[in-house]
Formats: C-alpha cells, structure tokens, sequence
C-alpha cells in the first residue's frame, strides 16, 4: 500500500467518523463507540480487499460481509453509502421509521448479506457462506467482523471449533478488539485472554495487528488470503470511541444519545464538521 493510499483511506476514515456521529445526533438515538472502533477495519476490507457488486448484490460471485457486531451498523451504512449502494443522503433517514437503515443491519438493506444484532450468530452464518461458495466452486471469501465483548457467547465458539473441520480457508473473522463492552471492560465482564492461544487452539490461523492503522489492516487481511487450510481470524487491537477523546475506551458511549456540545467537541477533535 503506498503512502498516497494510506493517507486517501486515512482521510476517508475520519470523513466516515464525523458522519456518523452526525447521523446518530440527529436521531439521537444509536451506538457511536463501537461505530468509531470498527472504522478502518470496515474501509479498508471494502476499498482494498473485498470484491462487490454494488449494481448487483445478489450476484453469488463477490465476497460477502456479516457485521456480526450488528450495532456498529451506522458506520457500515456510510461505507456501503461511499462504496455506491444507495446515496449518501440516505444516512440522514438512520433509524427512522421507513428507513432502509434501521439500528441493526437488515437484509432490505442493499448490500447487507445477513441482518444481524442477536450477538454470536454472525460467525456462524458466514461459516455458512464460505462453505457454499467452496461447494459451488466459488473463489471469493466471507468474512466476520465481530465484536471482543461477543465472544462470551458459545455460539462463537461452537463456530470456531467446526470451521477448520471444513478447511475453510476462505472464512476470515476480524475480531474488532476494543477491550469494551455495554456494561465494562471486557477484562471485567468474562476476560478472554489468551485470546490468540484459544483461537490457535481451536485450529484457526491467527494474526495480530493495529485495528487503526490501515496499512497493518492492509497486511494482515493479504497474509489472511494466503493461509490455504484452515480458516483465519485476525485479531485487531482497536479503541471504543477511537478519534474521540472523551469517548474512547468508555462503555457510557457503547450505546448513547449525542448532546449538541459532545457533538460540537467531537466534530472540532476530528477536524470539522464537512
């Protein structure tokens, strides 16, 4: 990735952020500190990695996403907005009534492959995909964004242990490892760590990076494509609320209303408003 594009998907980045901090402020209402988080892990799988059709969605020969941590919805929504699915002015109508942008991802909503918001269900439904596309000769991958917070659930891990079964080296799961969840830290709430050595031990290949910084985003989704056996996870270290100084690495922010000051002070930390 040269400099050039690391900076384009940089900027791009922090146009999203403010965005989507505008969009949830009107509504009032939506999950800015997990949006935030997820941010450069979504821009750089849909302008770097993944292989769409957004004139044809349903067309079977294109990767396909499950954003298995369904509240980050806001940030899907303005990148599947950049990436041509529907107009940009759509992210005004974020879950309004009769938008085709609810709170969670829905399947009326062009270019979502699978609604989501049912934590833990995610991995298994792109597991799903990978194996379909591998019976029907397909060369595309499925990938999982998920949440560190989802791993306490058993479904995650019923997945983790039945996907190498099948060889599926076109599944990748990106853990969107921000250390925060609705009530705490996730070291408070259920700790997961080793969480490389579970993965590992479950027969995944496994791969570390900064969640934040594209070019690692970059490298660790191409090393991902390179694994010929078994099913990666690449887990990325992230910050809830990442751009946001008084939103970062608090859970209060997991699911919170905007004020107009707390937007006015985000807006002015990202740069200004657009």
């Amino acid at each position: 990735m040269t400099d050039a594009r690391i900076q384009e998907l940089s900027t791009l980045c922090n146009t999203f952020r403010k965005e989507v901090l505008q969009a949830i402020h009107a509504i009032q209402s939506g999950h800015p500190g997990g949006s935030l988080s997820v941010c450069e892990i979504l821009t750089v799988l849909y302008f770097e990695h993944m292989t769409v059709r957004p004139d044809a969605p349903e067309d079977p020969d294109q990767d396909r996403l499950v954003l298995t941590k369904g509240h980050a919805a806001p940030m899907l929504y303005r990148v599947l907005a950049e990436k041509g699915y529907f107009p940009v002015s759509e992210m005004d109508t974020l879950r309004r009534i009769d938008s085709n942008l609810q709170g969670h991802p829905s399947a009326h909503t062009r270019g979502i492959d699978m609604p989501s918001g049912p934590l833990g269900i995610g991995l298994g439904a792109a597991q799903g995909m990978a194996l379909g596309m591998k019976l029907k000769g397909i060369d595309r991958y499925a990938y999982a964004v998920m949440g560190d917070g989802e791993l306490d659930e058993g479904a995650v891990w019923e997945t983790a242990m039945s996907a190498p079964k099948f060889k599926l080296n076109n599944l990748i799961a990106i853990v969107d490892r921000n250390h925060v969840q609705l009530d705490g830290t996730v070291d408070d709430i259920m700790p997961t760590e080793p969480l490389a050595e579970k993965w590992k031990s479950f027969g995944w290949n496994v791969i570390e990076c900064d969640g934040h910084n594209v070019a690692a985003l970059d490298a660790a989704i191409s090393l991902a494509k390179t694994e010929r056996t078994r099913p990666s996870v690449i887990i990325a270290d992230t910050v809830k609320g990442k751009g946001v100084s008084f939103m970062e690495g608090k859970n209060t922010w997991h699911g919170k209303a905007i004020s107009d000051e707390d937007l006015a002070k985000a807006l002015e930390e990202l740069g200004g408003a657009n």
